[in-house]
Protein backbone atom coordinates (compact mmCIF):
# COMPACT_ATOMS: atom_id res chain seq x y z
CA UNK A 1 0.00 0.00 0.00
CA UNK A 2 1.48 3.35 -1.04
CA UNK A 3 2.21 5.79 1.75
CA UNK A 4 -0.44 8.22 0.46
CA UNK A 5 -3.01 5.42 0.71
CA UNK A 6 -2.36 4.66 4.39
CA UNK A 7 -5.20 5.77 6.63
CA UNK A 8 -4.04 7.01 10.01
CA UNK A 9 -5.73 7.60 13.33
CA UNK A 10 -5.14 11.31 13.91
CA UNK A 11 -7.19 11.66 17.10
CA UNK A 12 -9.40 9.68 19.46
CA UNK A 13 -11.57 10.98 22.30
CA UNK A 14 -14.22 9.50 24.57
CA UNK A 15 -17.08 10.88 26.65
CA UNK A 16 -19.95 9.67 28.81
CA UNK A 17 -23.09 10.98 30.53
CA UNK A 18 -22.92 12.72 33.90
CA UNK A 19 -24.66 10.14 36.10
CA UNK A 20 -22.43 7.51 37.75
CA UNK A 21 -23.87 4.20 38.94
CA UNK A 22 -21.98 2.09 41.48
CA UNK A 23 -22.38 -1.64 41.00
CA UNK A 24 -23.53 -2.24 44.57
CA UNK A 25 -26.21 0.45 44.15
CA UNK A 26 -27.38 -1.13 40.91
CA UNK A 27 -27.61 -4.55 42.53
CA UNK A 28 -29.65 -3.07 45.37
CA UNK A 29 -32.03 -1.40 42.89
CA UNK A 30 -32.33 -4.60 40.86
CA UNK A 31 -33.25 -6.51 44.00
CA UNK A 32 -36.21 -4.15 44.44
CA UNK A 33 -37.34 -4.38 40.81
CA UNK A 34 -37.00 -8.15 40.55
CA UNK A 35 -38.06 -9.06 44.09
CA UNK A 36 -40.77 -11.37 42.74
CA UNK A 37 -38.77 -12.99 39.95
CA UNK A 38 -39.38 -16.72 39.61
CA UNK A 39 -37.21 -18.83 41.98
CA UNK A 40 -36.03 -15.66 43.73
CA UNK A 41 -33.66 -12.83 42.89
CA UNK A 42 -30.96 -14.20 45.19
CA UNK A 43 -29.76 -16.63 42.53
CA UNK A 44 -28.83 -13.67 40.30
CA UNK A 45 -26.74 -11.84 42.92
CA UNK A 46 -23.49 -13.54 41.73
CA UNK A 47 -24.03 -11.96 38.30
CA UNK A 48 -23.39 -8.54 39.86
CA UNK A 49 -20.58 -9.73 42.12
CA UNK A 50 -18.70 -11.56 39.35
CA UNK A 51 -19.13 -8.97 36.58
CA UNK A 52 -15.77 -7.33 37.43
CA UNK A 53 -17.52 -3.93 37.22
CA UNK A 54 -17.31 -1.26 39.91
CA UNK A 55 -19.02 1.67 38.21
CA UNK A 56 -20.80 2.73 35.03
CA UNK A 57 -22.10 5.94 33.53
CA UNK A 58 -25.77 6.50 32.79
CA UNK A 59 -27.96 8.91 30.85
CA UNK A 60 -30.39 8.97 33.78
CA UNK A 61 -30.17 8.65 37.58
CA UNK A 62 -30.68 5.28 39.22
CA UNK A 63 -34.23 6.11 40.35
CA UNK A 64 -35.32 6.38 36.70
CA UNK A 65 -34.81 2.65 36.25
CA UNK A 66 -37.28 1.88 39.04
CA UNK A 67 -40.23 3.26 37.04
CA UNK A 68 -42.05 2.33 33.83
CA UNK A 69 -41.17 4.17 30.61
CA UNK A 70 -42.48 3.97 27.07
CA UNK A 71 -40.49 3.73 23.87
CA UNK A 72 -41.13 7.40 23.07
CA UNK A 73 -39.66 8.63 26.34
CA UNK A 74 -36.66 6.32 26.04
CA UNK A 75 -35.92 7.47 22.52
CA UNK A 76 -36.22 11.17 23.37
CA UNK A 77 -33.67 10.66 26.13
CA UNK A 78 -31.49 8.68 23.71
CA UNK A 79 -31.39 11.52 21.17
CA UNK A 80 -30.83 14.25 23.77
CA UNK A 81 -28.04 12.45 25.58
CA UNK A 82 -26.41 11.08 22.42
CA UNK A 83 -26.03 14.59 20.99
CA UNK A 84 -24.54 15.89 24.24
CA UNK A 85 -21.87 13.20 24.56
CA UNK A 86 -21.12 13.13 20.82
CA UNK A 87 -20.58 16.88 20.77
CA UNK A 88 -18.18 16.57 23.69
CA UNK A 89 -16.24 13.68 22.14
CA UNK A 90 -16.10 15.29 18.69
CA UNK A 91 -14.93 18.62 20.12
CA UNK A 92 -12.15 16.90 22.05
CA UNK A 93 -11.06 14.87 19.00
CA UNK A 94 -11.01 17.95 16.77
CA UNK A 95 -8.92 19.78 19.35
CA UNK A 96 -6.47 16.88 19.58
CA UNK A 97 -6.07 16.87 15.80
CA UNK A 98 -5.81 20.66 15.59
CA UNK A 99 -8.83 20.83 13.30
CA UNK A 100 -12.12 22.71 13.14
CA UNK A 101 -15.49 21.12 12.44
CA UNK A 102 -15.44 22.72 8.97
CA UNK A 103 -12.30 20.71 8.11
CA UNK A 104 -14.22 17.43 8.24
CA UNK A 105 -15.18 15.98 4.86
CA UNK A 106 -17.15 12.90 5.94
CA UNK A 107 -18.87 11.58 9.07
CA UNK A 108 -19.53 7.92 9.91
CA UNK A 109 -21.99 7.49 12.79
CA UNK A 110 -22.42 4.19 14.63
CA UNK A 111 -25.27 3.51 17.06
CA UNK A 112 -27.72 0.68 17.71
CA UNK A 113 -29.40 1.63 21.00
CA UNK A 114 -31.95 4.13 19.70
CA UNK A 115 -33.60 5.52 16.59
CA UNK A 116 -32.98 8.95 15.08
CA UNK A 117 -34.40 10.25 11.81
CA UNK A 118 -33.03 12.80 10.96
CA UNK A 119 -29.88 10.94 11.94
CA UNK A 120 -27.66 11.89 14.86
CA UNK A 121 -25.01 13.38 12.55
CA UNK A 122 -27.60 15.61 10.87
CA UNK A 123 -28.79 16.80 14.27
CA UNK A 124 -25.21 17.37 15.41
CA UNK A 125 -24.71 19.66 12.42
CA UNK A 126 -27.20 22.02 14.06
CA UNK A 127 -24.86 22.28 17.06
CA UNK A 128 -21.40 22.19 15.45
CA UNK A 129 -20.08 24.10 12.44
CA UNK A 130 -19.66 21.21 10.01
CA UNK A 131 -19.88 22.14 6.33
CA UNK A 132 -23.31 21.59 4.79
CA UNK A 133 -21.73 19.40 2.08
CA UNK A 134 -20.12 16.96 4.54
CA UNK A 135 -20.76 13.35 3.48
CA UNK A 136 -22.74 11.46 6.14
CA UNK A 137 -22.98 7.71 6.68
CA UNK A 138 -25.16 6.71 9.64
CA UNK A 139 -24.97 2.98 10.43
CA UNK A 140 -27.42 1.06 12.63
CA UNK A 141 -27.39 -2.55 13.81
CA UNK A 142 -23.73 -3.45 14.28
CA UNK A 143 -24.10 -3.55 18.06
CA UNK A 144 -20.90 -4.28 19.97
CA UNK A 145 -19.00 -4.84 16.71
CA UNK A 146 -19.65 -1.24 15.67
CA UNK A 147 -16.54 0.31 17.20
CA UNK A 148 -14.14 -1.85 15.22
CA UNK A 149 -16.20 -1.92 12.03
CA UNK A 150 -16.91 1.82 12.28
CA UNK A 151 -13.18 2.54 12.40
CA UNK A 152 -12.73 0.21 9.42
CA UNK A 153 -15.44 2.02 7.42
CA UNK A 154 -13.95 5.42 8.28
CA UNK A 155 -10.52 4.23 7.13
CA UNK A 156 -11.98 2.88 3.88
CA UNK A 157 -13.57 6.27 3.15
CA UNK A 158 -10.29 8.05 3.91
CA UNK A 159 -8.38 5.77 1.57
CA UNK A 160 -11.01 6.18 -1.16
CA UNK A 161 -10.45 9.96 -1.13
CA UNK A 162 -6.83 10.53 -0.08
CA UNK A 163 -6.40 13.70 1.92
CA UNK A 164 -10.00 13.79 3.13
CA UNK A 165 -10.71 13.91 6.85
CA UNK A 166 -13.24 11.45 8.21
CA UNK A 167 -14.88 11.79 11.61
CA UNK A 168 -16.10 8.59 13.25
CA UNK A 169 -18.83 9.03 15.86
CA UNK A 170 -19.87 6.11 18.07
CA UNK A 171 -22.51 6.33 20.79
CA UNK A 172 -24.41 3.67 22.70
CA UNK A 173 -26.83 4.38 25.55
CA UNK A 174 -27.70 0.81 26.43
CA UNK A 175 -28.97 1.65 29.90
CA UNK A 176 -32.03 3.33 28.42
CA UNK A 177 -33.19 -0.01 27.03
CA UNK A 178 -33.75 -1.48 30.51
CA UNK A 179 -37.38 -2.61 30.84
CA UNK A 180 -38.61 -3.05 34.40
CA UNK A 181 -41.27 -5.59 33.48
CA UNK A 182 -38.86 -7.92 31.68
CA UNK A 183 -37.63 -10.58 34.10
CA UNK A 184 -35.76 -12.58 31.46
CA UNK A 185 -32.21 -13.65 32.26
CA UNK A 186 -30.91 -11.50 29.39
CA UNK A 187 -32.45 -8.38 30.91
CA UNK A 188 -31.13 -9.24 34.37
CA UNK A 189 -27.62 -9.79 33.02
CA UNK A 190 -27.85 -6.52 31.10
CA UNK A 191 -28.52 -4.62 34.33
CA UNK A 192 -25.19 -5.91 35.63
CA UNK A 193 -23.22 -5.07 32.47
CA UNK A 194 -24.51 -2.15 30.43
CA UNK A 195 -23.17 1.38 30.61
CA UNK A 196 -23.49 4.47 28.41
CA UNK A 197 -20.65 6.09 26.47
CA UNK A 198 -19.42 7.63 23.23
CA UNK A 199 -16.26 8.03 21.21
CA UNK A 200 -15.01 10.11 18.31
CA UNK A 201 -12.05 9.45 16.04
CA UNK A 202 -10.54 11.36 13.14
CA UNK A 203 -9.01 9.39 10.28
CA UNK A 204 -7.07 10.63 7.25
CA UNK A 205 -4.26 9.67 4.88
CA UNK A 206 -2.61 13.02 5.72
CA UNK A 207 -1.16 13.56 9.17
CA UNK A 208 0.56 11.56 11.88
CA UNK A 209 -0.80 8.69 13.91
CA UNK A 210 -1.05 4.90 14.05
CA UNK A 211 -1.63 3.29 10.67
CA UNK A 212 -5.02 1.63 10.23
CA UNK A 213 -4.40 -1.59 8.35
CA UNK A 214 -6.65 -4.32 6.97
CA UNK A 215 -10.02 -5.06 8.53
CA UNK A 216 -12.33 -8.02 8.30
CA UNK A 217 -15.37 -9.69 9.75
CA UNK A 218 -16.90 -13.12 10.04
CA UNK A 219 -20.61 -13.82 10.49
CA UNK A 220 -21.15 -17.18 12.14
CA UNK A 221 -23.91 -19.15 10.40
CA UNK A 222 -27.24 -19.85 12.11
CA UNK A 223 -26.45 -17.44 14.96
CA UNK A 224 -29.06 -14.68 14.71
CA UNK A 225 -30.36 -15.52 18.17
CA UNK A 226 -27.02 -15.10 19.96
CA UNK A 227 -27.13 -11.34 20.47
CA UNK A 228 -29.27 -8.36 19.52
CA UNK A 229 -32.51 -6.47 20.15
CA UNK A 230 -36.12 -7.49 19.81
CA UNK A 231 -38.63 -4.65 19.45
CA UNK A 232 -41.21 -4.65 22.27
CA UNK A 233 -44.10 -2.26 22.84
CA UNK A 234 -42.14 -0.33 25.46
CA UNK A 235 -38.69 -0.39 23.86
CA UNK A 236 -35.81 -2.56 22.74
CA UNK A 237 -35.64 -5.96 24.45
CA UNK A 238 -32.09 -7.21 24.90
CA UNK A 239 -31.08 -10.65 23.66
CA UNK A 240 -28.00 -12.41 25.08
CA UNK A 241 -27.02 -16.04 24.73
CA UNK A 242 -25.31 -17.62 27.71
CA UNK A 243 -23.16 -19.49 25.18
CA UNK A 244 -21.18 -16.41 24.07
CA UNK A 245 -18.04 -17.17 26.15
CA UNK A 246 -18.10 -20.75 24.86
CA UNK A 247 -18.46 -19.55 21.26
CA UNK A 248 -15.48 -17.24 21.78
CA UNK A 249 -13.37 -19.98 23.34
CA UNK A 250 -14.24 -22.55 20.67
CA UNK A 251 -14.23 -20.46 17.48
CA UNK A 252 -12.56 -17.07 17.88
CA UNK A 253 -8.97 -18.31 17.55
CA UNK A 254 -9.62 -20.07 14.24
CA UNK A 255 -11.46 -17.10 12.75
CA UNK A 256 -8.74 -14.72 13.93
CA UNK A 257 -6.09 -16.96 12.42
CA UNK A 258 -8.02 -17.06 9.13
CA UNK A 259 -8.26 -13.26 9.05
CA UNK A 260 -4.55 -12.87 9.74
CA UNK A 261 -3.62 -15.52 7.16
CA UNK A 262 -5.38 -13.50 4.46
CA UNK A 263 -2.80 -10.81 5.19
CA UNK A 264 0.20 -13.16 5.50
CA UNK A 265 0.27 -12.90 9.29
CA UNK A 266 0.01 -15.26 12.24
CA UNK A 267 -0.95 -14.74 15.89
CA UNK A 268 2.72 -14.51 17.00
CA UNK A 269 3.05 -11.48 14.68
CA UNK A 270 0.61 -9.54 16.88
CA UNK A 271 2.26 -7.41 19.56
CA UNK A 272 -0.91 -6.56 21.46
CA UNK A 273 -4.67 -7.01 21.53
CA UNK A 274 -7.32 -4.30 21.86
CA UNK A 275 -10.47 -6.27 22.63
CA UNK A 276 -14.04 -5.23 23.30
CA UNK A 277 -14.75 -6.39 26.87
CA UNK A 278 -18.22 -7.83 26.48
CA UNK A 279 -17.94 -9.17 30.01
CA UNK A 280 -15.46 -10.76 32.40
CA UNK A 281 -16.13 -14.28 31.07
CA UNK A 282 -15.67 -13.09 27.49
CA UNK A 283 -12.30 -11.59 28.40
CA UNK A 284 -11.31 -14.86 30.08
CA UNK A 285 -12.28 -16.71 26.89
CA UNK A 286 -10.32 -14.29 24.68
CA UNK A 287 -7.19 -14.69 26.79
CA UNK A 288 -7.57 -18.46 26.55
CA UNK A 289 -8.10 -18.59 22.80
CA UNK A 290 -5.21 -16.20 22.10
CA UNK A 291 -2.86 -17.99 24.48
CA UNK A 292 -2.46 -14.99 26.76
CA UNK A 293 -1.77 -15.12 30.52
CA UNK A 294 -4.74 -14.65 32.82
CA UNK A 295 -5.44 -10.92 33.22
CA UNK A 296 -3.25 -9.96 30.24
CA UNK A 297 -5.94 -7.78 28.66
CA UNK A 298 -5.28 -5.07 31.23
CA UNK A 299 -6.79 -2.06 29.45
CA UNK A 300 -9.93 -3.99 28.49
CA UNK A 301 -10.41 -5.14 32.08
CA UNK A 302 -9.86 -1.63 33.44
CA UNK A 303 -12.44 -0.18 31.04
CA UNK A 304 -14.92 -2.89 31.98
CA UNK A 305 -14.31 -2.15 35.67
CA UNK A 306 -14.80 1.61 35.34
CA UNK A 307 -17.40 1.86 32.56
CA UNK A 308 -19.08 -1.49 32.03
CA UNK A 309 -20.10 -2.72 28.58
CA UNK A 310 -20.96 0.31 26.43
CA UNK A 311 -21.51 -1.81 23.33
CA UNK A 312 -19.81 -0.33 20.24
CA UNK A 313 -18.18 2.55 22.12
CA UNK A 314 -16.30 0.31 24.55
CA UNK A 315 -13.46 -0.74 22.27
CA UNK A 316 -12.67 2.93 21.61
CA UNK A 317 -12.24 3.42 25.36
CA UNK A 318 -9.89 0.43 25.37
CA UNK A 319 -7.98 1.82 22.39
CA UNK A 320 -7.69 5.24 24.08
CA UNK A 321 -6.27 3.56 27.20
CA UNK A 322 -3.86 1.53 25.06
CA UNK A 323 -2.66 4.65 23.25
CA UNK A 324 -2.16 6.41 26.58
CA UNK A 325 -0.11 3.44 27.81
CA UNK A 326 2.16 3.75 24.75
CA UNK A 327 0.96 1.63 21.85
CA UNK A 328 3.92 0.13 20.00
CA UNK A 329 4.02 -2.38 17.18
CA UNK A 330 1.15 -4.22 15.51
CA UNK A 331 -2.12 -4.46 17.48
CA UNK A 332 -5.29 -6.35 16.68
CA UNK A 333 -8.65 -4.80 17.49
CA UNK A 334 -11.49 -7.29 17.98
CA UNK A 335 -15.15 -7.16 18.90
CA UNK A 336 -18.22 -9.37 18.67
CA UNK A 337 -21.68 -8.19 17.72
CA UNK A 338 -25.11 -9.23 16.50
CA UNK A 339 -25.19 -11.47 13.54
CA UNK A 340 -23.31 -13.21 15.36
CA UNK A 341 -20.29 -11.36 13.98
CA UNK A 342 -16.59 -11.18 14.81
CA UNK A 343 -14.84 -7.97 13.73
CA UNK A 344 -11.09 -7.47 13.23
CA UNK A 345 -8.83 -4.53 12.46
CA UNK A 346 -5.04 -4.12 12.47
CA UNK A 347 -3.44 -0.97 13.87
CA UNK A 348 0.31 -0.32 13.71
CA UNK A 349 2.34 2.37 15.49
Amino acid sequence: MAQSDVARLLALATSYPSHTLRQDEVAHGAAKVFARVEKGFERFVPVYLNAAIESRHSSVPLDWYLGDHGFGERNRLYIETALTVLEEAATKALGEAGLAAGDIDAIVTISSSGIATPSLDARLMERMAFRPDVQRTPIFGLGCAGGVLGLARAAALARAEPGSRVLLLVVELCGLTFRRGDSSKSNLVATALFGDGAGAAIVSTEGKGPAIGPAGEHKFPHSLDVMGWQVADDGLKVLFSQDIPTLVRDAMRDETAAFLARHDLKLPDIDGFVCHPGGAKVLDALETCYGLPDGALVQARNVLRDHGNMSAATVLFVLRATLDAGLRGRHLLTSLGPGFTAAFLLLTA
